[in-house]
């Protein structure tokens, strides 16, 4: 019998520590770099949407499941929350605030678990329609049972309960990031194990070859069905720190915008690498908060860079970022940069020229009372003058022309780099 043999080797890869060290020390030193009251408002919503957009992308990224419905249970999630929060506040209920989220996250998956039977029978095309039925039926309810949604004006509540325990009152925002970026980390680290379990892998399986699967034994409806539930019970969680992050939830968290907000930008982050909806869930607090403050026309902007992603990057921020990581381990990086630096300046000349006509209209539209000059990026603009439009239109123009044209030498350079890549790959494998 032979003795079993001493491994050296640790468990746990060096890498993945250092990728979750730094997730953690991001998350515990960003409050010090940005202490604003409005920054740290930000972060709180960064951190309830990064769970969110992981969430959905449990169904989207892993499953192949394309959902319009999915603010429903993080929706409910913070319904259950703020009416839980309230009955603790009138102490009909002892429990403590930072487990608030978790009646959230419990209400999710009890919703999931009876939505998702019927939602889940069916794939593709059809469940995409029967979850944008099923969140259009819970947003009707919302206004038809006032008990319950608050009607117009929502439900509000009072986060700060009793006296401090060790100083922590929740009353600060801080405070509350700081049980945001808990939750965050433990529920990103729960999603991501949950990739590597047998589950997550059929889900995949499920996601590429629902038919091989069926063939080989597995009940295709009861993957999607357990993966919808852990999906709706972490989008509970969000919804609940949401609701003590607010402490108000009217009807708009159940609605179709809700929705269409972690469809879009899980899919600008990249559904199909687990950081994309991290880097989709940032885009989407900068989008809501910050570039619906500095312009009027953001949806217009946001469905703009929807197409050109559509169109230059199907894979999302994250597919970019991975293959140009794959240069840098080739070395060949440097050779692409050039490149990158006239497509930045051609893009960025194009974008000044369709945002000052964008502007123009608006300003056109909604602002004629004010006059028809306006300021933008530090220049006075006359909306009703030729030459701001004819100096706006050839912007546009040249910017245009010139990131097509660069973008084709560009297409020809990354073409060879590939080659030379995989040549270099099959080298590799044949020493």
């Amino acid at each position: 019998m032979s003795l079993p043999t001493l491994s050296l080797r640790p468990r746990f890869p060096l890498g993945a520590w250092l990728v979750w060290g730094g997730f953690a020390a991001v998350l515990a030193i960003a409050p010090v770099l940005w202490t604003s009251s409005f920054a740290q408002t930000m972060l709180s919503q960064v951190g309830i949407a990064i769970i969110a957009c992981l969430a959905y992308n449990i169904l989207l990224g892993q499953g192949g499941m394309l959902s319009f419905g999915h603010a429903v249970y993080s929706g409910l999630g913070s319904f259950l929350a703020i009416h839980t929060l309230n009955m603790v506040s009138a102490g009909s209920l002892n429990l403590p605030v930072s487990l608030i989220p978790l009646v959230g996250g419990l209400s999710g998956l009890f919703f999931a678990a009876v939505l998702g039977w019927v939602t889940t029978k069916k794939s593709g095309t059809t469940f995409a329609m029967i979850t944008m039925g099923v969140g259009e039926l819970v947003w009707s309810m919302s206004l038809m049972i006032p008990e319950f949604f608050g009607g117009e004006g929502g439900i509000s509540g009072n986060r700060v309960l009793g006296k401090a325990v060790a100083g922590i009152s929740f009353g600060p925002q801080i405070q509350v990031y700081y049980l945001i970026a808990v939750y965050c980390f433990i529920s990103t680290a729960l999603m991501y194990a949950m990739t590597l379990t047998p589950l997550g892998r059929m889900l995949n399986a499920v996601r590429d070859n629902p038919e091989r699967v069926e063939f080989i034994g597995y009940n295709t409806q009861k993957v999607r069905y357990l993966a919808f539930v852990i999906s709706g019970f972490f989008a509970g969680i969000a919804g609940g720190l949401g609701a003590l992050n607010f402490e108000i939830v009217t009807a708009e968290v159940v609605g179709a915008a809700r929705s269409g907000a972690y469809l879009l930008f899980v899919f600008l982050g990249g559904a199909t690498f687990f950081f994309g909806p991290i880097l989709g869930a940032v885009l989407m607090v900068i989008a809501l908060v910050l570039l619906s403050e500095l312009t009027k026309a953001w949806l217009l902007y946001l469905g703009l860079v929807f197409l050109l992603m559509v169109m230059y990057a199907p894979g999302g921020l994250a597919s970019l970022i991975m293959m140009n990581l794959r240069l840098a381990v080739f070395g060949k990086l440097r050779r692409v940069l050039p490149g990158y630096a006239v497509l930045g300046v051609a893009a960025l000349i194009a974008l000044t020229g369709a945002s000052a006509m964008i502007e123009m209209l608006y300003h056109l539209q909604l602002n004629a009372a004010l006059g028809p000059k306006m300021g933008f990026l530090g220049v006075t603009l006359d909306a009703q003058a030729a030459p701001s439009w004819i100096a706006a239109a050839l912007l546009l123009v040249a910017g245009a022309a010139l990131f097509e044209w660069r973008r084709r030498s560009f297409g020809r350079v990354w073409g060879a780099i590939a080659e030379e890549i995989e040549r270099e790959t099959k080298r590799r494998e044949a020493l």
